[in-house]
């Protein structure tokens, strides 16, 4: 609609009201003299009043706003405007006429009676015709939608789906497990059963999509839900968290179920002021930050007033490709991008001497646990020498902090992935000692989309037609999204002081299995007859279960409510170097075996999972895959989690 059209339709809406006033005034009159004639003399002195009334009560009217809202909408929002409109002019009314002439020719009941007349006259239009659309919206064409709750969101979600004559969907009633709402009607649709009864009333009612409005509910009630909706084998949606549908209508914030909304927990959220206060003004550095931590991590970085960003990566299509989207999406950021190899120490010495950061994020790290156990010396040579050389630059160049992005596979490791990574841990926490420099640790579990992890390969797996391949029907991981570990990555660099381990309050683990499941279900595919899941056994190196701590690490209580503290195990330094010494001189001329010994010396509490490193046979299809993971990881750096 025009601008030409709008001051058109409030133009009509305006003589209406007038008409409206002139009415409800003579009709006042009317009813004071019992719907007989009118004496001559109270006849004169209405139309004597009469443009007095239609001029204060128009000003009224306009007053308090009774033409920024549209009928469409009519709410008792509007209804109580009509009423202090009404009311305002009335006494105006009465005043004037009081004051001119002692209310002579009006008699002292038609003052009240003009004012119950004006107000359903004036109100009546408006709620008719907005029934009159809300009717004509709910037997429009569409598919029929079942709506999951009953609650403000619910009610909000029907009111625009009933606005939009656009929607592909038309409400047709609720569900709720709330006992006291079960019978009640809202916007004139009834809140039939639990959410138990949805197989049964999507039969009953035609169904054609559920619709699931609870965007408060848990992740344990989200994922019953989802359960049930399931096993209707119909199509659903969900509205995203309160936080996100803040500025946009609810219909058209409507969203397919994603596996974030099944983690499990609470997603993390920032505490910014905390962080701001940090980073602002600092030089930071990331190594490794092409890779899928590493580039999440920058461009959460690059939202901050720091001084200057660096990202130091091995992979050269990596880095072109992180330094192109931070320059685009942030034109005033101090970017430096520095090709370079962790392991590389004239390297590592050059770019940060170039940089001479402020504060030091370490993301570059091997993380493939089935590839890494085949490739002992690279494995060592990437995130235990890398790290190493890495801190110890930072010492001598006096880096103000050091922060360690580590894994859960670093607690009581039994693949060679986490041992490296737990040495790395060791190394660090010895070396917050020994300098001015602040070491901290972060460790969290499983990161979903992240370069070599379960979800894309799940989601690659059901685009070409299955099977899943699922390692144990037992299995259960820890999982966090990318943006989730990045920001608890600097909440922990802005709380931490120097030596701690932080960790993840991630909630309850997640079976592979079930995420298998939900994905293929969430792919619209149907479990066991589109795509089936296939058991291919524990690959070398993994295990059922993660943890997040070592026994000897007491779990502490932190200021932001989802991160935890772990009192670090702090080997002895001579011992630690020694160790650290042999490990690397295997890496120059021995062979697995020499390094698989020197790693487990180093890590006392590394038990290999399934045999030694290196000596398992493969069948050849899990040979195949492997060789192409290793293909990939040499041609991209990519983060540990």
């Amino acid at each position: 609609m025009n601008m030409l059209s709008k001051l058109r339709a409030r133009a009509a809406i305006f003589i209406h009201d007038l008409t409206m006033v002139v009415i409800a005034w003579l009709g006042a009159y009317w009813l004071r003299f019992n719907l007989g004639e009118i004496p001559q003399a109270y006849w004169d002195a209405a139309l004597k009043w009469l443009p007095v009334v239609v001029v204060v009560q128009g000003i009224s009217l306009r007053i308090f706003g009774l033409y920024r809202g549209v009928w469409r909408f009519a709410s008792v929002p509007d209804l109580l405007r009509i009423v202090k409109a009404v009311a305002t002019g009335a006494l105006v009314i009465a005043s004037v006429t009081f004051v001119t002439n002692r209310l002579e020719g009006v008699p002292r009941s038609v003052l009240p009676l003009y004012v119950v007349l004006l107000t359903l006259m004036l109100s009546s239009p408006r709620l008719l015709y907005r029934i009159w659309k809300d009717r004509s919206a709910s037997l429009r064409d569409g598919q029929r939608a079942l709506v999951v709750g009953a609650g403000n969101a619910g009610e909000a979600l029907v009111r625009d789906l009933r606005r939009d004559r656009g929607s592909p969907y038309v409400p047709i009633a609720f569900v709720d497990d709330d006992a006291s709402k079960r019978g009640r009607e809202i916007h004139g649709l009834r809140v039939r059963a639990g959410c138990d009864h949805i197989p049964n009333l999507v039969v009953r009612l035609d169904i054609d999509v559920i619709l699931i409005a609870v965007p408060s509910a848990s992740d344990r009630e989200m994922r019953r839900i989802v359960e049930i909706c399931e096993g209707t084998k119909l199509p659903f949606m969900t509205l995203p968290s309160v936080q996100d549908i803040l500025t946009e209508q609810l219909g058209s914030a409507l969203r397919d179920v994603s596996i974030e909304d099944l983690l499990g927990r609470a997603p993390v959220r920032l505490e910014r002021s905390n962080v701001e206060a940090h980073l602002a003004g600092k030089r930071v550095f990331v190594t490794g930050g092409g890779g899928s931590i590493g580039s999440e991590l920058c461009k959460q970085i690059a939202r901050f007033p720091v001084a200057e960003l660096t990202i130091f990566e091995r992979c050269e299509f990596n880095l072109y490709r992180i330094s192109q989207e931070l320059g685009r999406r942030f034109p005033n950021l101090r970017l430096r991008a520095l090709l370079g190899d962790v392991a590389d120490r004239r390297a590592v010495e050059r770019a940060i001497a170039e940089a001479h950061p402020d504060i030091l994020f370490h993301a570059a790290a091997y993380k493939h646990v089935p590839l890494l156990e085949y490739q002992l010396r690279q494995a060592v040579l990437n995130n235990v020498l890398g790290t190493r050389t890495v801190a110890e630059v930072a010492v001598e160049s006096r880096v103000a902090e050091f922060v360690l992005i580590s894994t859960d596979k670093a607690v009581k490791p039994t693949n060679v992935m986490g041992a490296t990574k737990r040495a790395a841990e060791m190394m660090v926490q010895e070396l917050n000692q020994r300098g001015a420099t602040r070491f901290v640790t972060v460790r969290f579990g499983n990161v979903l989309d992240s370069a070599g992890s379960v979800v894309p390969l799940f989601r690659e797996q059901i685009q070409s037609g299955g099977p899943v391949t699922v390692t144990h029907p037992d299995v259960t991981r820890y999982f966090m999204t990318i943006p989730e570990a990045c920001q608890l990555i600097m909440q922990a660099s802005a709380v931490g002081q120097g030596g701690e381990v932080f960790v993840l309050d991630m909630g309850e683990p997640i079976a592979i299995s079930y995420l298998a499941e939900q994905m293929i279900r969430l792919s619209g595919k149907r479990l066991g007859e589109d795509i089936e899941i296939v058991y291919t056994g524990l690959r070398p190196g993994e295990k059922l279960h993660e943890e997040l701590f070592l026994e000897q690490e007491q779990l502490l209580e932190t200021a932001h409510s989802k991160l935890r503290l772990a009192q670090p195990y702090v080997p002895d330094g001579d011992t630690l170097q020694m160790g650290i010494e042999a490990l690397i001189e295997c890496c120059r001329d021995g062979a697995d075996a020499e390094i698989l010994a020197a790693l487990r010396r180093l890590v006392p509490e590394f038990v290999a999972a399934r045999g030694r490193a290196g000596s398992i046979d493969l069948p050849r299809n899990e040979a195949d895959r492997v060789e192409r993971k290793d293909g990939d990881a040499q041609s991209a750096h990519v983060s540990a989690g």
